[in-house]
């Protein structure tokens, strides 16, 4: 039957479209409810369409306080996982040291670990050290987890390349911090993007671990977690949709300057 080909001829496809359907829904259903007016505390009933949340998504008290917060631990710790993580990358690939297979193998523990285990972990590190629980604790727990991230990405990109170009800019008279600026970074660059993206986005959504090592600080999946038990307001819905946006649009900016960049390469 014509249909049943057209069917198995395309069924991968279709399969694909359906899964991503099923990853993007609940996405959908925050943009929904992101317009709705409810008469309660809780948004978890279609109501009546409204864009008065839109209008003022600071309107709760605390929120966007909370999603500062949130954005610059995000920022620093993407900044001191991705330099650690890439100096730890190159070295790892490119010198034999001892211990080396111990470190390749410690690397993977906290992706492998489960969270609430390392956050344990790290507070009773902060504690036997006498740090206060805040902001300090918060940025150095994220780093860590995130590290391990960065390392993987980075070092998969330093394997692949091919070490025949540092050579031959080394034959044209490059010296080391040449080499590395013109034809090194270019290459790892991005592997480098891909760890500081997923770095970014792991610390800015991270609850357990900073639930454990905030102390008084709330950052916004905490205010979150903490408004969902009195009522949740539109606005997290607002700033969940506009956080989902601005993300699809930075991927569609990517694949467009790929894009580019093949085109004039061809």
């Amino acid at each position: 039957m014509p249909f049943v080909n057209w069917l198995k001829r395309r069924l991968v496809v279709i399969a694909g479209l359906l899964t991503l359907g099923y990853l993007l829904l609940p996405n959908v259903i925050v943009t929904v409810f992101s317009f709705n007016k409810p008469n309660g505390r809780f948004n978890y009933a279609w109501q009546q369409f409204s864009t008065d949340a839109w209008k003022d998504p600071c309107g709760v008290a605390g929120m966007c306080g909370s999603l500062s917060l949130s954005l610059q631990i995000a920022v620093w710790a993407t900044v001191g996982a991705t330099v650690l993580g890439a100096m730890i990358a190159f070295a790892l690939v490119r010198y034999r040291f001892r211990a080396r297979g111990a470190v390749n193998s410690l690397i993977f523990l906290p992706m492998a670990m489960p969270e609430v285990v390392m956050a344990a972990s790290l507070l009773t590190l902060f504690l036997n050290m006498g740090a206060q629980l805040g902001f300090w604790t918060i940025l150095i727990a994220h780093i860590m987890f995130c590290l391990s991230f960065v390392v993987t990405a980075v070092k998969a990109r330093v394997m692949s390349m091919d070490p025949r170009l540092e050579e031959a800019a080394r034959d044209l008279y490059a010296g080391p911090v040449q080499t590395f600026v013109r034809v090194t970074l270019p290459i790892a660059a991005p592997g480098i993007a891909a760890g500081a993206l997923l770095s970014f986005a792991l610390s800015f959504d991270d609850f357990i671990i900073t639930n454990f090592n905030a102390g008084s600080t709330v950052t916004f999946p905490m205010f979150v977690w903490g408004s969902a038990q009195r009522g949740t307001p539109v606005q997290i819905n607002v700033i969940g949709t506009a956080m989902f946006l601005i993300a699809v649009l930075f991927v569609l900016a990517s694949m467009a300057v790929g894009n580019r960049r093949n085109r004039q390469k061809a």
